[in-house]
């Protein structure tokens, strides 16, 4: 009896390390994703190196004598409005935008897996109070009130907006968290290690949470995605990141009002925001069919 309650505990982690590569590894777009948000984090990482490669090093060397230039063999992007080197600019609002994404869901997950693991584990007040408190900010618009947060708090920094853009986020993951909890703590494997008389804290650790975290990454790197939307919605209403801060979201704003003489403002910081988001929810999207057994191919 012992060693069959043993065995059960130990198959849902053996299968997942068994299904979820081989699901992950013979699918192209999860290469081509990975590859993408690769390069990007090596731009994010090191964008002086990258901005060197072509035009202007320097995204803050204007010259106004070569404002509104189209793309050309010394700037390839173009210039801005002040005569700022497109391509550069593009290059370093990586580390913003990638920042502001990566912080934010990270805070957001942090405080997600603690209070929604508390609410689905253990259930009873603590899953009522959990669910009322998400109840509370999922009942007040995200932008609306980032907007209001951020107008109160001057000039915002990447750190400060991705602070607050992780305040009125984490609601949606505590649910997805409490969710996948509460279906694993009913399983037949979490009833035997209980049998066994192992603790609470043991059975979370080593058999609760190694299985109710795999979907939940999944929504998280889809989360990533909407967050640099996110901020870059924010920036372009003037709310979010101001100068001398770079971001996309800056450059689109600043670009707005040039489309029709200067598309060339306005389209690179698009094609590279897009790109980015769309990597992200491909590779969330490919995450979550891997980690679905339902959804797996022999």
């Amino acid at each position: 009896m012992t060693e069959t309650a043993v065995s059960i505990t130990h198959l849902p982690e053996v299968t997942a390390r068994r299904g979820v590569w081989p699901a992950l590894r013979r699918r192209p777009l999860f290469w081509i994703s990975l590859v993408l948000l690769a390069v990007l984090a090596l731009i994010a990482l090191v964008p002086q190196v990258f901005a060197g490669l072509f035009g202007q090093p320097d995204p803050r060397a204007c010259f106004l004598a070569d404002s509104a230039q189209p793309p050309s063999p010394e700037h390839v992007f173009g210039t801005d409005l002040q005569g700022c080197d497109i391509y550069a600019n593009v290059i370093y609002g990586t580390s913003s935008s990638l920042f502001i994404g990566l912080v934010t869901t990270a805070l957001a997950l942090s405080v997600a897996m603690v209070v929604g693991t508390i609410a689905g584990y253990y259930g009873g007040i603590a899953d009522t109070v959990v669910s009322r408190l998400t109840d509370i900010f999922l009942g007040f618009p995200f932008i609306l009130g980032a907007i209001i947060v951020l107008n109160s708090v001057g000039t915002p920094t990447p750190a400060v907006v991705a602070l607050v853009l992780a305040a009125f986020s984490w609601p949606t993951l505590a649910r997805l968290v409490r969710g996948s909890v509460r279906a694993v703590r009913r399983t037949d494997y979490v009833q035997a290690a209980r049998a066994l008389g192992i603790g609470d804290a043991g059975i979370l650790w080593r058999h609760v949470l190694p299985n109710a975290i795999g979907p939940v990454l999944a929504i998280t790197a889809t989360m990533v995605g909407s967050v640099i939307v996110a901020e870059a919605t924010l920036t372009f209403l003037g709310v979010g990141l101001r100068s001398p801060s770079i971001s996309w979201g800056l450059q689109l704003a600043n670009a707005q009002s040039y489309l029709a003489g200067s598309p060339h403002m306005l389209l690179f910081p698009a094609l590279f925001l897009s790109v980015t988001v769309l990597a992200l929810i491909t590779l969330g999207d490919i995450l979550r069919d891997a980690l679905d057994p339902k959804g797996r191919t022999s």
